[in-house]
């Protein structure tokens, strides 16, 4: 009887060919950006869950807020793990990173920038799930100059050969030993490892200082541990081993700087839950927010239920050319129930349609989205296993108001002419109109804010000029040859100016260090400041403005050990004139010369942050303001003065244009990182 019904059901939609494209064209674009929808918000929901132990394992992140000064990122001492398990049976693991970011690795002649480099513990295996293609886990990171790579680097460096036991020539010093090859991570992750060197080497994992959060700490409790017990015992470690040395640094024991307002303590984020729910400034890579998968999960099931409504609005619209039909039937014996079932069959195959339409759409779209979200999503055939259930669940939803409907009619009634006035006065139908046009109203309002939003970004004053600066990385190579590099380069024609520095004004590559307003460090004198490495053309080159003061000067010695601020840190800090005004880090007096006006250093969720500037050898990167009609000119000279300097030959030239996309600010919440992360020390 099935088969009769969808042979029936198919000779009326090639019947009525223009209605039924018209039907199946709506459901299938209805169809379509559902799940485009739920692919997005499927990935978004995965990420970190492949590892077999992520519902145990914690990241461990900083949260002060020391005078009017708030500082929250993902990292902490190098002691804290070690002691969290030592001192409480419920913390089974720990693991600490230091990501580096770009690593120079040597390849026959040539030198590659390779990326996703890090510093790590030999546990990292016992709380990741990293896959060991080759080597040991747990001999794998435990000697110094030991690297762990991808299988992607192994077949880059090594391909075809087994890569276990070969030695890899890292930025152009040491040789390292690979010890181990483990599998690409999935791009569902918070953290990508393609290149993993040991711990061990660098002498800050061995810090006795609880006051340098330099490391990212990651722990893993045992079963049956909650991230309740975890928080407090971060706040028993902080209490024992740090309330001495924070008060002998602000002069404030924890106890005396909560009597103030402020805090100081440490606080854990379950690791399945950093990518959605982490609002540091900090995190590697560009994180997402629940609250927008929210959204996007409730504007799906509104179109869908759009197309939903549309469909029957149509069927019924339908109803007085069916009408005949379902009187003739009738009285020729079909039962209602025969009825329904041959309309539900109709609604099903015309479901079934649009589901075949909508897969061509998203095959075609989907290409369009990776690239738009930044993201590697793929028709997997899990997804199209529960597209079955879909396609009966939307062909009964949408078929079952026109089916019981239509089956309803009488056929005196029919033959009387009088099914028009039911059909007007049908009040379920009258809500499925409104209730489509408000949904439709609502979405092109919402269009419509999203629109002048964009406009609002596009058109922000950042408090700098992003336009038109190419930025060169990888300069730090260049050593004492990078002043002579910037002095080549910004003669090219067609070069407005050039600086070397550590920090854009994108907050990818800062620290944070302790200034106070007087020698003795008194308590309410000490504050937390955002510092910034610089040269003397930097603020010039980056559009920004001067509120009060000077500059850097090249020709004034004593400008090494001055510091220029922002409105901000200047409010902070109660200068109203910055005549004769110092600010003491280390013991050391260092002269405020400038204030410049705030800008936005990365999302605008973001308060602006107090910053200083300070004059340093720290040349990671070298931006330069160009002129666009002369770009392709600039990079081949630029090129050509950095390969020029001794042992540049070789070196990979990396650039690209400072210009962040718009999508960073809507539903990313932080910029990709451009540039490699050094070591943060907040109070050392």
């Amino acid at each position: 009887m099935l088969p009769y019904y969808f042979k029936i059901a198919a000779r009326n939609l090639w019947k009525n060919r223009s209605f039924s494209a018209i039907t199946i064209f709506g459901l299938a674009i209805g169809l379509a950006t559902c799940m485009l929808i739920s692919l997005f918000v499927t990935d978004e929901l995965s990420y970190d869950k492949f590892h077999r132990q992520h519902e145990r394992i914690y990241r461990v992140n900083a949260d002060f807020l020391v005078g009017d000064n708030t500082f929250k990122e993902r990292f902490s001492p190098a002691l804290l793990g070690e002691m969290l398990k030592k001192d409480y049976p419920q913390v089974e693991n720990y693991c600490r990173l230091t990501l580096q970011g770009p690593v120079l690795v040597k390849h026959g002649e040539e030198t590659i920038s390779e990326k996703n480099a890090c510093f790590a513990d030999s546990s990292i295996f016992q709380l990741f799930t990293l896959p060991l293609l080759a080597g040991d886990a747990t001999t794998a990171l435990r000697e110094p100059f030991t690297v762990v790579i991808s299988e992607t680097i192994a077949e880059k460096y090594f391909p075809g050969a087994d890569a276990l036991g070969k030695t890899l020539r890292m930025e152009n010093r040491h040789d390292y030993t690979v010890t181990g090859v483990i599998k690409d991570v999935p791009a569902q992750s918070h953290l990508h490892f393609d290149i993993l060197r040991a711990m061990s080497e660098i002498p800050e994992s061995r810090q006795s200082s609880w006051m340098a959060d330099n490391f990212v700490t990651y722990v893993l409790l045992r079963p049956g541990a909650s991230e309740a017990q975890l928080n407090g015992y971060l706040r028993e470690a902080t209490a024992r081993y740090m309330d001495g040395p924070l008060k002998d640094m602000v002069g404030n024991s924890i106890a005396e700087l909560e009597k103030k307002g402020g805090h100081f303590g440490y606080n854990a984020i379950r690791l399945d839950k950093i990518h959605l729910h982490s609002d540091l400034a900090s995190e590697v890579e560009p994180s997402g927010s629940i609250q927008y998968v929210y959204i996007f999960i409730a504007a799906g099931v509104i179109i869908l239920l759009i197309a939903c409504i549309n469909f029957m609005n149509l069927s019924t619209a339908r109803s007085a050319s069916r009408a005949k039909e379902v009187g003739v039937r009738k009285v020729l014996g079909s039962h209602r129930s025969v009825l329904v079932l041959q309309f539900l069959a109709e609604s099903t195959l015309t479901s079934i349609c649009a589901m075949l339409a909508a897969l061509i759409l998203v095959a075609a779209l989907l290409p369009y989205l990776n690239n738009l979200a930044d993201k590697h999503m793929q028709l997997e055939p899990a997804f199209l296993l529960w597209l079955l259930p879909v396609v009966l669940l939307v062909g009964v939803l949408a078929g079952s108001y026109p089916a019981f409907y239509l089956s309803s009619f009488q056929p005196l009634k029919v033959l009387k002419g009088k099914l028009s006035g039911g059909f007007k006065n049908s009040w379920l139908r009258n809500g499925l109109v409104t209730f489509q046009f408000a949904t439709a109203i609502l979405l092109i309002v919402g269009t419509f804010v999203i629109y002048n939003q964009l406009g609002y970004i596009r058109h922000k004053q950042l408090g700098y000029n992003r336009a038109q600066v190419l930025v060169v990385g990888n300069t730090g190579a260049l050593g004492a040859q990078a002043n002579s590099f910037k002095q080549e380069v910004a003669q090219l024609p067609g070069v407005k100016g050039a600086t070397l520095n550590a920090s854009l004004p994108v907050k990818t590559n800062t620290s944070t260090n302790i200034y106070s307003k007087d020698a003795a460090y008194s308590p309410g004198q000490v504050l937390g400041i955002d510092e910034w490495f610089v040269d003397a053309d930097y603020i010039p080159v980056m559009g920004i403005k001067m509120a009060a003061g000077r500059n850097f000067s090249p020709q004034l010695a004593t400008d090494s050990q001055a510091v220029i601020i922002n409105e901000t840190a200047a409010k902070l800090l109660g200068f109203t004139d910055i005549t004769d005004k110092y600010l003491y880090a280390g013991r050391r007096p260092r002269k405020v010369i400038g204030v410049v006006k705030d800008f936005n250093t990365g999302s605008l969720h973001n308060a602006i942050a107090p910053v200083t500037f300070t004059l340093s050898e720290i040349r990671d990167n070298i931006a330069l303001r160009i002129d666009p009609q002369h770009t392709s000119e600039i990079l081949a000279g630029v090129r050509k003065a950095y390969h020029a300097r001794e042992g540049m030959a070789g070196q990979p030239f990396s650039y690209y244009f400072w210009m962040k996309p718009l999508t960073t600010f809507i539903y990313r919440k932080r910029a990709p990182r451009k540039s490699s992360l050094v070591l943060r020390c907040w109070l050392c």
